[in-house]
């Protein structure tokens, strides 16, 4: 009947805006990660830091993420669960390869950073990470995509104040161990963040 439409269509409105602000903010992020990634991993190899290298490739899979979301918007929630999977599981193989990097270099491989460069960035990295978050508090959505987003934004904050601290270490010791703690610490948090994403996606 007319009424039953009339009544549908305000929530369709409401819908259709939600998704355009769903769009907004996700390329802001997107924007936001895919800049500091590409800062991040030149700094980690020119400053030695297994740390500010773990963390850029953070931010490269929290891009994808991003843009994996981007193509979520508006599609069926299946559509919305197998993108938190495939973010998953790049989560987990990005992890796996950082682990088996920390270890390569704790063997002997690499010199001590740089940790000047360690803490600049970090800060850097901190500042465009809070600016994400505030950007995705403002989507306000509880869809399983945009909660992802949120934990691995979540979880990057915490990573960068891991990797200033070990600026900080590596600084007072001389040694290049904080780095590899820091960088190992790193790597597990991207594995429990890929996990929370995969049980979301359930």
């Amino acid at each position: 009947s007319a009424a039953s439409r009339a009544a549908v269509e305000p929530a369709t409105d409401d819908d259709l805006a939600g998704e355009v602000r769903q769009r907004q903010f996700l390329i802001i992020v997107l924007l936001i990660n895919a800049v500091l990634f590409a800062v991040e991993l030149g700094a980690g190899w020119l400053a030695g830091s297994m740390g500010l290298v773990a963390d850029s490739l953070d931010m490269l899979a929290d891009a994808l993420v991003y843009g994996l979301s981007l193509y979520a918007v508006g599609r069926a929630a299946q559509h919305k669960r197998a993108v938190a999977r495939v973010s998953g599981y790049f989560q987990l193989g990005l992890a796996a390869f950082g682990l088996v990097e920390v270890l390569r270099r704790f063997l002997g491989a690499g010199d001590e950073p740089s940790f000047s460069l360690m803490i600049g960035i970090s800060l850097l990295a901190l500042a465009g990470n809070l600016a994400s978050l505030m950007v995705l508090q403002r989507a306000a959505s509880q869809e399983v995509h945009m909660k992802a987003s949120w934990i691995f934004t979540t979880n990057d904050v915490l990573v960068n104040l891991g990797v200033i601290a070990a600026g900080v270490l590596v600084f007072a010791t001389g040694s290049k161990l904080p780095d590899l703690l820091v960088g190992t610490v790193v790597f597990c948090l991207v594995s429990h963040g890929a996990w929370r994403i995969l049980k979301l996606a359930r």
